[in-house]
């Protein structure tokens, strides 16, 4: 049991948490959610014990294990592998004693104690957390000074999982994972022997792993029973019960001031109006839910681009001359294409991104790109360099050099940032706030193509719906790199695996991908399953072929309905004109109406030609798929 009681912080004369209450189930799986800012991390250093509250206190059971990773990755010429086994500081002590004890009894109590806490086996067990997260043999060998601040941090965690505490506390565990590491975490969470406290705003997460979510809103916590779809649904109903109970309660209200007001100066009704005053001095206010109105996605259409707007040929790609991180690349990116880049981080995605970007040239082959094709292009690094000092619109001013005050603005009113949060300095902005920004700067020329890696990272589980639905909007290519499942899954109609040098057409669905990886195929560093060599090489034949056709078809089907798009407009404008000559286009209002008439059913058959090959087209994609 862990008990909440009454915790009340206060940093920088502002009220983080306001008598936050709660009671958690013994080895409850909790979901910490809530806004960005709302206090999570607060709390949740409340917990641990390095913050402490104003009022209010954290009761747990005495001797409590609690893990939590240290805001300093693990550093030195340590490796991975005996960093994670350091992590259990119990059976280090234990081994340590073991060497230096002469007490027969003692000497057993100890092994007894190793037995118990499977020590023994601390290796594999340790090897296998590191390979879920990413390190192969090799690597957990390495100094950890070789490794990224990021690679760092998944030692951190790997460290703390495997320590195995009462109390498992995680903050955003998968910022810095790819995919395929996050699938592994969730997996191994859902087997979990003891309590965890999860902050996250991955939705699948908090759906497949928690059984009770704790939302944390204007400093109050409450506590729902299931994952976070269920939170929904509960919190739906509560919103609907709570705007009528006001409604009910403003319309007492005003009846009751109504009567004080009509009563109070006759003598035969001011007691009753005074028992009515205070009955209303009484009345405590029911506060609506709040909504952020500042959480805004609006991404500018680009003027209309023939395809393709990208093609690479047998193109090579890196960043040492001669040693190419990809090669024999063969990609066609139209405008209506939405592409999510799958594989771990370190096979090539980021680098691929960048060549689609032309940040990088092809070392070999060809990359052939439309001459007057604008790419919006979406880094963490963009989010980590903006200045501090600087307001959201000195920074957009700064960008669309010469644009006009309202053009600016407006940009910057697309992604929330209006009114006062225009003027606020980048450093009193929240992660969330940071990333919009950024992407209101590199969407500031309506691109024809997005692309965007890691997007999600600082995004709450709202920001990231608002997004999915601003890029479902967006009339432009999009290329995603992300680690949210979620957002792929409503996003991506083609999946691309980028490994072993190469980034080919992926046939299956995201669910076939998920399998694959937790079954641990070849593709993702794991066994391959016991097929034959010439097995698999017949089965990579036969995918290859299945997507090459795939990828026909599609193609086929996007083009078809693009022209069933083009040739509705048209006849719309002709339509326009046949009704309001005077609003038409110049051209179609010369015309005379019988040349208009012969138009229009010219423009019927076209159309009818195109509808049909559009349907040829997605009936075929779908029998294909079937």
């Amino acid at each position: 049991m862990l008990n909440i009681n009454g915790i009340t912080v206060r940093l920088g004369g502002r009220t983080i948490l306001d008598r936050a209450t709660a009671a958690l189930p013994p080895r409850s799986r909790v979901g910490l959610i809530g806004r960005n800012g709302a206090g999570k991390s607060t709390l949740m250093k409340v917990m641990i014990g390095s913050l402490e509250a104003d009022d209010g206190e954290i009761e747990m059971p005495r001797k409590t294990r609690i893990g939590y990773i240290a805001q300093e990755a693990p550093s030195g010429n340590t490796t991975p592998i005996e960093a994670v086994m350091a992590g259990d500081t119990e059976r280090a002590a234990l081994l340590a004693e073991s060497e230096t004890c002469h007490d027969p009894d003692r000497i057993g109590e100890i092994h007894d104690r190793l037995i118990a806490i499977d020590a023994y086996t601390a290796d594999a067990r340790a090897a296998r957390i590191l390979v879920g997260l990413g390190f192969d043999e090799e690597m957990q060998n390495r100094p950890l000074d070789s490794y990224s601040g990021g690679w760092k941090m998944r030692v951190a965690l790997a460290s703390l999982l495997f320590s195995e505490p009462d109390l498992l506390l995680l903050d955003e565990p998968s910022n810095h994972l790819d995919l395929e590491a996050t699938l592994w975490l969730e997996n191994f969470l859902k087997a979990y022997p003891a309590m965890m406290v999860v902050i996250s705003h991955e939705r699948d997460l908090l759906n497949n792993v928690v059984d009770t979510i704790l939302h944390l809103e204007q400093g109050k916590v409450t506590m729902y029973t299931g994952g976070y779809d269920s939170f929904e649904r509960q919190r739906a109903e509560r919103v609907a019960q709570l705007a009528a109970a006001k409604a009910a309660q403003d319309a007492q209200r005003a009846k009751l001031q109504d009567y004080v007001a009509r009563n109070s100066a006759r003598a035969s009704t001011a007691k009753q109006a005074q028992s009515r005053a205070k009955m209303l001095a009484k009345m405590q206010p029911i506060a609506a839910l709040s909504e952020d109105p500042s959480l805004s996605f609006d991404f500018p259409s680009p003027d209309e681009l023939k395809p393709p707007l990208v093609t690479l040929d047998m193109a090579s790609v890196g960043y040492t001359p001669g040693t190419p991180i990809l090669q024999r690349l063969n990609l066609r990116l139209d405008p209506t294409d939405r592409v999510a880049l799958l594989g771990r981080n370190g096979n090539g995605k980021t680098t691929l991104a960048r060549l689609l970007a032309a940040q990088l040239a092809p070392m070999d082959g060809e990359i052939t790109v439309s001459g007057k094709m604008r790419v919006g292009y979406f880094t963490q690094y963009q989010v980590e360099e903006l200045d501090t000092t600087d307001t959201p619109l000195e920074h957009m001013t700064r960008m669309m050099k010469g644009m006009s005050p309202a053009a600016v603005r407006a940009q910057l009113g697309r992604f929330g940032f209006s009114g006062p949060k225009a003027t606020t300095l980048v450093g009193k902005l929240s992660g969330g706030e940071r990333a919009r920004l950024a992407l209101a700067l590199i969407t500031r020329e309506a691109p024809h193509m997005l692309i965007l890696d890691e997007p999600t990272n600082h995004l709450d589980v709202d920001a990231r719906e608002a997004l999915v639905q601003a890029l479902n909007a967006y009339e432009g290519a999009v290329v995603i790199v992300s680690h949210d499942r979620h957002m792929i899954e409503l996003t991506a109609d083609r999946l691309v695996l980028v490994d072993g040098g190469r980034a080919t057409e992926y046939s299956g669905s995201m669910e076939d991908y998920i399998a694959m990886v937790l079954a641990g195929d070849g593709a993702t560093g794991g066994a391959g399953g016991g097929k034959s060599k010439a097995s698999k090489k017949e089965d990579r034949k036969a995918a290859a072929e299945a997507r090459e056709k795939d990828q026909a078809l599609r193609r086929a089907a996007q083009q078809a309905e693009a022209e069933v798009v083009k040739l509705t407009a048209k006849r719309s404008a002709v339509d326009k004109a046949m009704f309001d000559p005077s609003t038409a286009e110049i051209w179609l209002s010369k015309m005379s109406m019988s040349e208009l008439m012969k138009r229009r059913a010219e423009l019927d058959a076209q159309l009818a030609t195109a509808e049909a090959a559009w349907m040829a087209a997605s009936e075929a994609l779908e029998s294909e798929a079937a």
